[in-house]
């Protein structure tokens, strides 16, 4: 029995899972879960990634305790596009800053000053959007010149995580494509525009691939948490890189949606597209395993109703996820939003910026907690549907299924949702998939998985699947029409802002 460690950390909880491969199935059992929080500091929204260091170590522990400390292998995965700065000693220079952190305001516009967007788009295949690190950098280099002057080395979150375990500090390639910063033919940084951003070449160290193993815990972490002999492997440190290897996909003609704080919803292509429309839709081509590339949009994702719920938190009404979508099945509210709308993006309070959106755009408002939930279930559920026909039609390919993974599975009213609107079957699970590939990732380097389809066949056996199937479809092509009038009008709206220099954020 092989015993192994995988880290998942996502951007409200983190998870410590542990994996048992008996040479046929793969069991994963959760060891410790915690909260990820951001904080607040002046007018900076910073991660607290040493916190998170020690929760990795409590639950390294907790892992070993139930195995004897008979661990082989352990690995970290997490969210794209943050990052840390360390310097020529390799400490630590600032906490990372959150990538909902106002910084990259006007930081758009800076980088286009100095490549064209179809330039940028064509260098590194990855859909343009504020949070993504080149324009994190790009606010770094305009305002805190003085820690670009000391800094040494870049690192993402998994990568200096995996450098504090073992203390050989590398760069993974899937998490490295989120950067923006990529080339996405050559897997090399693009050196000659960061220089000409102000940000240092000298940062950048060469791209390594998914699964390899980079050495064995350090003493200190040894000591910290019983565990020895353990080998550091670095998986598909993306999350939803290792999400989609853990997706049994139903052959070609299957898009995947990783449902959690963000929805991922793409296609695994063993080519990028990178075409005018595809930068018209705004594709992004993020890497995966066995140089295979993810094409997907970014959807808003679950964010919107954890940021709800922590409204509701504020006023003393403390609501549990499932007593929310149960509250959203019984309402009959047909409100739309959305989810892309730049004033959702930012923490806040979600709750009046969707009753607002809803007054703005002359819908019917209700402001209980089942009406809210209910309007941003539908309105992803549709927004999936905008992004699969556009996924369709900028592939030439007809698309019959969808294979959800991640948290939101548990979601089963969003499920059936997503099969009602896009008239599609929906196959559900595994949850933890992120995890789940990660663990994966591990099992190759050790020479138990042969590739990808092994991988997956193996989570065929080992973890239970549910299938959706659509019905009320009247209803909900009723419910698309309106809700593509109302992107089509609030499109109209943004342009005419974006002429009078006004903004959503």
């Amino acid at each position: 029995m092989l015993e192994l460690i995988a880290v998942d950390l996502g951007a409200e909880s983190g998870r410590v899972m542990l994996g048992s491969f008996d040479g046929s199935c793969l069991r994963v059992e959760e060891v410790h879960r915690f909260v990820n929080r951001s904080i607040l500091v002046g007018e900076t929204l910073y991660w607290d990634v040493l916190a998170l260091f020690a929760e990795m170590l409590d639950g390294m522990r907790r892992a070993g305790q139930k195995r004897n400390a008979v661990i082989q292998s352990i690995g970290v995965d997490s969210w794209g596009v943050d990052f840390a700065l360390l310097d020529k000693s390799r400490t630590l220079l600032t906490n990372p800053v959150h990538y909902r952190d106002r910084r990259t305001e006007g930081m758009i516009a800076y980088v286009l000053e100095h490549i064209s967007a179809d330039d940028l788009y064509a260098a590194t295949g990855i859909q343009i959007m504020p949070i993504n690190t080149i324009f994190q950098l790009a606010a770094v280099a305009c305002h805190q010149e003085h820690i670009l002057s000391i800094a040494e080395h870049f690192a993402m979150i998994p990568d200096l995580l995996h450098f504090w375990l073992s203390g050989v500090l590398t760069c993974e390639y899937t998490n490295a494509t989120t950067t923006q910063c990529l080339e996405v033919s050559r897997r090399t940084w693009l050196l000659d525009l960061l220089d000409c951003l102000g940000i240092p070449s000298r940062l950048f160290r060469p791209v390594i691939e998914p699964g390899t193993i980079i050495g064995y815990l350090r003493t200190e972490v040894s000591e910290a948490t019983g565990l020895t002999g353990v080998r550091v492997i670095v998986p598909a440190t993306h999350d939803t890189a290792s999400a989609v290897l853990a997706t049994p996909l139903e052959g070609p003609d299957a898009v995947y949606i990783s449902s959690g704080t963000w929805s991922l919803v793409g296609v695994e292509s063993i080519h990028p597209l990178i075409t005018p429309e595809s930068r018209q839709i705004n594709l992004t081509n993020e890497g995966g395993v066995e140089n295979t590339y993810r094409i997907l949009k970014n959807v808003m994702g679950l964010w919107l109703l954890q940021e709800c719920r922590r409204t509701w938190a504020r006023h003393g009404q403390l609501w549990e996820y499932h007593e929310l979508v149960n509250a959203a099945a019984a309402e009959t509210t047909t409100g739309l939003i959305d989810p892309d709308d730049p004033m959702f993006l930012s923490p806040g309070d979600m709750v009046s910026r969707i009753v607002g959106f809803l007054a703005a755009t002359g819908q019917p408002v209700s402001e209980t907690p089942g009406a809210i939930t209910r309007v941003i279930l539908q309105s992803l559920a549709l927004k999936y549907r905008w992004v699969i026909e556009r996924l369709e039609h900028a592939l030439g390919k007809t698309i019959s299924s969808i294979h959800i993974v991640g948290g939101g599975v548990h979601n089963t009213v969003l499920n059936q949702m997503v099969a009602d609107a896009t008239g599609r079957q929906v196959i559900v699970g595994p949850a933890e998939a992120a995890a789940i590939g990660n663990l994966l990732i591990q099992l190759q380097a050790l020479g138990e998985v042969n590739d990808r389809w092994q991988a997956r066949e193996l989570v065929r056996r080992s973890f239970a699947l549910e299938e959706y199937q659509p019905t009320n479809r009247a209803l909900w092509d009723e419910a698309y029409d309106r809700f593509l009038n109302l992107l089509a009008t609030r499109q109209s709206r943004t342009s005419d802002d974006t002429a009078e220099g006004k903004s959503d954020l």
